[in-house]
């Protein structure tokens, strides 16, 4: 077992308070939006033993089991983070595992280098992610059935958009959607600006509803991402609670603390709500124009007094464990390699406590019991 030393990302978008408040230090006054724990090379977790994705490079087999290897190849197949929105993060979605061994390989072909800013695919990877709420968590996930989005647009009274709110009621559901995206995202970009300023003020004066997309439109002022944003469902976790976010569903987090976890890619697609590189064509191509209801999670508990995020995803696998005073301690060993991290208490791990925030990398198959108070969140692999 080896206890983490993980890096802070300082994004802009990050909370300033609250990942210093779950690990018990001081605010530095700067961004401190996401935790990583694993062997992502752009900030891979340190042990007392090296970088962990340089021990899991000089022995795959030996940190991951066999079983990963076979499935996934000599590499920690999940990134795991604690996330802390401060502010809006920009509206995107994640190809398929096809669109991204495509996409990837195109871009290798005409040789954009990876770190150029027009490039979109990273990696052949797909990326599926799950965010679990740890306090009350916000943002936008799916698409909305188009006449509830059409109501909610021209609900706003702002005259420019009324042929977007006629479009969404003129088309069977999916070409709608299509529709109405693709219109936003290549409208006159001054035009549009002025629309979304129009809509914002009315955001603002109406609340309701509407309060969210004011929200929007004060960090991403003249940005089509605020009307987008009106497209998909507005969602609210409670603590415990968490969303699965497959390929092709549009979304964005608001505000909020949880923990994320997701397959081992950097592929984004954006569509909004960013100075960022805004690939329409292959954003049409990947996304997904389905109406659904969010797929927002409720963990299944265990005999074993492990309650588990059930996914269609096979990279990760999150769980968590909520112990009590005077609990039994539990032989939480597994064949596979496991990321565990603490978020509140201070529960003991193979005998080494640790504090919230405070985590651990146990390789593949080495006995491990959990003791003492407190919540233990695990992720691991299904292999």
């Amino acid at each position: 077992m080896d206890r983490l030393v993980n890096t802070v990302r300082p994004y802009a978008w990050g909370s300033t308070t609250a990942i210093p408040e779950l690990l018990g230090t001081t605010p530095t006054g700067e961004p401190q939006a996401e935790l990583w724990m694993g062997a992502h090379p752009g900030a891979p977790s340190r042990t007392g033993r090296g970088a962990l994705n340089l021990l899991i490079d000089a022995d795959p087999v030996r940190e991951l089991g066999e079983r990963t290897v076979e499935k996934f190849g000599p590499r920690l197949p999940f990134l795991f983070k604690v996330l802390a929105a401060g502010a809006p993060l920009s509206l995107q979605v994640h190809p398929d595992l096809e669109q991204a061994r495509a996409g990837f390989a195109a871009e290798e072909a005409a040789g954009i280098p990876v770190d150029a800013p027009h490039r979109t695919y990273k990696d052949a990877n797909h990326k599926p992610e799950l965010i679990c709420a740890l306090t009350p968590f916000e943002g936008f996930c799916g698409f909305r059935a188009p006449a509830r989005a059409a109501d909610l647009i021209a609900g706003l009274g702002v005259d420019s958009l009324k042929p977007y709110a006629d479009l969404l009621l003129a088309h069977p559901e999916e070409a709608a959607l299509r529709e109405v995206l693709t219109a936003l995202l290549t409208a006159d970009p001054e035009e549009m600006a002025h629309t979304v300023t129009e809509a914002a003020e009315a955001a603002d004066r109406l609340g309701g509803a509407h309060a969210p997309y004011a929200t929007l439109a004060h960090h991403y002022p003249r940005d089509p991402g605020v009307v987008a944003a009106m497209l998909l469902h507005h969602v609210r976790l409670q603590p415990g609670e968490a969303l699965y976010l497959g390929a092709g569903v549009p979304h964005a987090y608001l505000d909020g603390l949880g923990v994320e976890i997701m397959a081992n890619s950097d592929n984004v697609l954006r569509c909004g709500l960013t100075p960022k590189h805004v690939d329409v064509p292959e954003l049409l191509r990947v996304v997904r124009f389905e109406p659904a209801d969010p797929a927002v999670l409720r963990p299944e508990a265990s005999p074993e007094g492990e309650e588990v995020y059930e996914t269609p995803t096979d990279e990760f696998r999150l769980s968590r464990f909520v112990r009590a005073e005077g609990a039994a301690p539990a032989d939480i060993t597994v064949p596979t390699p496991q990321v565990l991290l603490a978020v509140a208490g201070r529960p003991q791990v193979g005998g080494t406590a640790l504090s919230p925030g405070e985590s651990v990398f146990v390789p593949a198959g080495e006995g491990i019991h959990l003791s003492g108070a407190g919540t233990v969140f695990r992720a691991t692999v299904v292999a």
